[in-house]
């Protein structure tokens, strides 16, 4: 694929020819997967009782020091796979029963994947496609997947770009991410619920709370409100789990419920309705999955 010989899919704009050598993300011009399965522990419109049919894709552009994933977004861990395989992929997921296909960190392999959606979408798949991202990409790459996605799960990382260079390495933040939700709300537009309580169309936002910078949470909330009020929903989320030591200290620790609850009531305040918001201990290793490749082989 031509894209892939000179890679600026993502914002860091590396220029490699992946055929040849790797850029900032760690990926080949192969789609690389760690696993697939379906997933209870999405928001509950999207996992319902029967699971997203969530695929993991190895690899990331964004590389936050904190990622619980980093098994697979900063080591590589998973397998080399065809498009005809991601195309299996998706439809078994399907037949086993998925609300939906939920691509997770699917930035770099976008040629790939739109290739494959253009020949099942809305004829062998029937199911709606979520596109599950950190939202540090580039406009035009999401345009490649306009008509191919139902539903963005987006997150908006940081408001201070000071704290996105700090953690995620990279100081354009919240102006790229700003404007890559701004694209995905112009393509799938308001939220759409169907008979059963899914969601069918529409974007997600979650605003992941970091110990220690709920100043931060609040100003996404604020942001997000007054630009799209309640035409999308918010999932305030306070799962943070520190899997690693990080060299900050205060990333060694999980959310207080106090500083949750303060997060839920600034939202509260600003009138938002279309809330998601997480109850009990949920900062927990379930959130994690067992990535294992062996599924692969089915």
């Amino acid at each position: 694929m031509e894209l892939l010989k000179n890679c600026n899919l993502c914002p860091r704009k590396c220029g490699v020819n992946r055929y040849v050598m790797k850029g900032y993300c760690g990926a080949t011009n192969k789609v690389r997967v760690a696993y697939y399965s379906l997933h209870m522990w999405e928001e509950p419109f999207i996992s319902g009782e029967r699971g997203s049919g969530t695929i993991f894709f190895s690899h990331c552009n964004l590389r936050c020091l904190y990622c619980q994933n980093r098994k697979i977004s900063i080591d590589g861990y998973g397998r080399d796979i065809s498009n005809k395989k991601l195309h299996e992929i998706m439809l078994k997921l399907q037949s086993d029963g998925a609300h939906n296909i939920n691509l997770v960190t699917p930035t770099h392999y976008v040629p790939q994947i739109a290739s494959v959606l253009k020949k099942i979408k809305n004829i062998e798949l029937q199911i709606p496609v979520v596109y599950n991202t950190s939202s540090y990409e580039n406009v035009g790459t999401l345009m490649l997947m306009k008509g191919l996605v139902d539903i963005y799960l987006a997150d908006l990382k940081y408001y201070d770009d000071s704290l996105a260079l700090k953690y995620s390495g990279c100081s354009d933040y919240f102006e790229t991410a700003t404007m890559a939700i701004d694209e995905m709300y112009r393509q799938v537009g308001k939220c759409e619920i169907d008979e059963d309580g899914m969601l069918k169309k529409g974007i997600v936002v979650r605003v992941l709370i970091l110990p220690g910078h709920t100043r931060d949470a609040k100003e996404i909330i604020h942001y997000l409100y007054q630009t799209y009020h309640n035409d999308i929903y918010i999932s305030i989320m306070n799962q943070y789990t520190p899997v690693n030591m990080c060299l900050y200290e205060q990333l060694n620790r999980r959310v207080t419920s106090k500083e949750y609850d303060d997060v839920i009531q600034y939202a509260l305040s600003l009138g938002v309705e279309k809330a998601l918001i997480q109850e009990g201990e949920t900062a927990t290793e379930s959130f994690i999955p067992p990535f294992d490749t062996s599924v692969l082989s089915l």
